[in-house]
C-alpha cells in the first residue's frame, strides 16, 4: 500500500511530465498575454485585450487603503456586481508594469477578490470589468504609500 506522501510525488510527476508534453487541458494550462502586461495606459490595454473604450462604472468596486505605510504588500480588495462578468483585472499606474494582475472570472466564482500588490511609488490603482460583450468598465483610486513614515 502507497503512502500519501508517494501518491503526491507520483501525482506531482505525471502532472509535470503532462504539461511538458502539452497534454493538459486548456482549462488547465494559464493563458498568458504578454502583449497586455507591456500596455502603458488603460487606452493601451483596451486596444490590446480587443474591447471597447474604458468606461468609468459604479458597478466595479475597489478597496485600497488611502495611505499604504509599506509599499511591497499593499492589500486590494476588487470585485464587481455587473452581469456577464469574463475577467478583473488590476492596474497599478506608476508601476513599471501597470497591469498586476488578471483574473479570469466565471460562473462559479463569486467576483469579490483579495490580493496584495506592490507599489513602488504613489499612484492610482484601478480595478477593471471585462464583460461577456467586451465592455471596459473601470473605477479607481489614489493610494499614497509612505517611506519610512514619511508621505512619498
Amino acid at each position: 500500500m502507497r503512502t500519501r506522501r508517494a501518491l503526491l510525488a507520483h501525482s506531482t510527476r505525471l502532472a509535470a511530465l503532462l504539461a511538458a508534453a502539452g497534454l493538459l487541458p486548456p482549462a488547465a494550462q494559464a493563458a498568458w498575454n504578454a502583449a497586455a502586461f507591456e500596455a502603458r495606459t488603460l487606452p493601451e490595454l483596451a486596444r490590446l485585450l480587443g474591447t471597447a473604450a474604458p468606461a468609468e462604472s459604479r458597478e466595479v468596486s475597489l478597496g485600497a487603503p488611502e495611505v499604504a505605510e509599506n509599499g511591497a504588500a499593499v492589500p486590494v480588495v476588487l470585485g464587481s456586481t455587473l452581469p456577464g462578468l469574463r475577467r478583473l483585472l488590476l492596474l497599478v499606474e506608476k508601476n513599471t508594469t501597470p497591469l498586476a494582475a488578471i483574473f479570469e472570472v466565471g460562473e462559479a466564482v463569486e467576483p469579490q477578490l483579495t490580493t496584495r500588490v506592490k507599489m513602488g511609488q504613489s499612484s492610482d490603482v484601478y480595478a477593471v470589468a471585462v464583460t461577456a460583450d467586451n465592455r471596459l468598465l473601470f473605477t479607481r483610486r489614489e493610494v499614497k504609500v509612505t517611506l519610512g513614515g514619511c508621505g512619498g
